[in-house]
């Protein structure tokens, strides 16, 4: 066999085209064929971030997902869509896939370079990662110091929740969608509400940053909590104010 070619997982950001590193605009115009997951029937967020920069010269790959409640990944789904990559891979032309956010932070890539990188030369282009994107729109540090940092998943039970908030000085849930809810009434009744921000789609024109004690109604799947718990007074002492309020709208 020739030369192949290489598989580049490419993080794309939050939302914002102006988040992309210089790097992945780079090899994104550079790349043949690019890949991106899309929902069944739908348009591709990470595709629409990146729109702009793409050339009609490129071969495109849909990785269509089943929009399911069950558990996620499918191995058929990333089994077929890394086949087809190969196929490309095999004749000498890379493949550049686009991942929300970062692709090794909750990112799918990370199922494709699982099926992929022992046999094809890989590399992984970081991007900003949604939580850290959450945190500048909320104008308040994530963490400092020795404090823990604690990235939770809100579908997990309220017990494993609780215990995982109570164990870290800082935390982010995320995954919040239809958990909202639940999520929420577990922080009231830790006490922890004024201590939390609610961030939604952060980096787009529709962000909204706000207290989560004025947030009410349900939450989109792109959405998260930024709370702490710890004694740093430069985090501690910084809440959302009214201004931010203002400026975000109240409620959801």
């Amino acid at each position: 066999m020739g030369k192949t070619g290489t598989l580049t997982g490419l993080g794309v950001g939050p939302g914002d085209p102006e988040l992309l590193t210089l790097k992945a605009l780079r090899l994104l115009k550079a790349a043949p064929v690019v890949a991106y997951p899309a929902p069944e029937g739908g348009d591709s967020f990470a595709r629409a971030i990146v729109a702009d920069f793409l050339s009609p010269e490129q071969e495109e790959i849909a990785i269509e997902m089943p929009m399911r409640v069950e558990r996620f990944p499918a191995a058929e789904v990333y089994d077929a869509a890394a086949a087809k990559i190969a196929a490309r891979l095999d004749a000498g032309r890379d493949v550049a896939v686009l991942c929300e956010g970062d692709p090794f932070f909750y990112g799918s890539f990370m199922y494709l370079f699982d099926r992929l990188a022992d046999r094809y030369p890989a590399e992984i282009v970081p991007g900003v990662a949604s939580v850290t994107a959450a945190a500048a729109a909320a104008k308040r540090p994530l963490t400092a110091r020795n404090d823990v940092l604690t990235v939770i998943p809100g579908p997990l039970d309220d017990n494993e929740l609780a215990e995982r908030i109570t164990a870290a000085q800082s935390f982010a849930i995320m995954k919040l969608g239809r958990h909202f809810g639940r999520v929420k009434a577990l922080l009231e009744r830790l006490g922890l509400s004024d201590a939390c921000a609610y961030c939604e789609r952060v980096s787009l024109p529709e962000e909204r940053v706000l207290p989560l004690a004025a947030v009410s109604g349900d939450a989109p799947y792109f959405s998260m909590i930024l709370g702490y718990r710890g004694d740093e007074p430069a985090i501690a002492n910084r809440r959302i104010g009214t201004a931010d309020r203002a400026a975000a709208g109240e409620g959801v």
